[in-house]
């Protein structure tokens, strides 16, 4: 069975305030956007401080799906505030799977940091593809 994304997001909460319930910072402020239509599930992590600021610290990308055998399966991706790029995780159902259990995983990933061997994006992957213009012939 798969997990509803706000399910999921929700577990990591709870891991996330579990792993580190208090800070000088201040205190876990998060804020979370669903698209049920396209399966797709946002949580923007951030802290607001004693004053009552929120300092945005990163954010979870979920993307629900089903595989071509048609069980479920969702994507992660991570990113932190202040560094580009980002860490992807797939997680498949198996019999054996805890929802939970991966929500955990995913939560203790972003609260260890942005890898120091994370991939930036080249140019060319953030450059739109040229456009073509209607008729024309396209060479490969």
């Amino acid at each position: 069975m798969q997990p509803r994304l706000l399910s999921f997001f929700s577990d990591i909460e709870h891991s996330l305030e579990a792993d580190q319930p208090s800070s000088p910072e201040g205190s876990w402020q998060n804020s979370r956007t669903v698209n049920y239509f396209q399966g797709l599930a946002r949580l923007d992590l951030g802290m607001r401080s004693p004053e009552g600021k929120i300092e945005p610290k990163g954010s979870i990308l979920l993307q629900g799906y089903q595989l071509a055998d048609e069980s479920p399966s969702l994507r992660a991706a991570l990113t932190w505030a202040g560094i580009q790029g980002s860490v992807s995780r797939s997680i498949f159902s198996k019999p054996e799977i805890s929802w939970t259990s991966e929500a955990r995983k995913i939560a203790a990933e972003w609260l260890g940091g942005a890898p120091s061997n994370l991939e930036q994006p080249s140019l060319a992957e953030l450059s739109p593809a040229p456009a073509v213009p209607i008729g024309a012939e396209v060479s490969a």
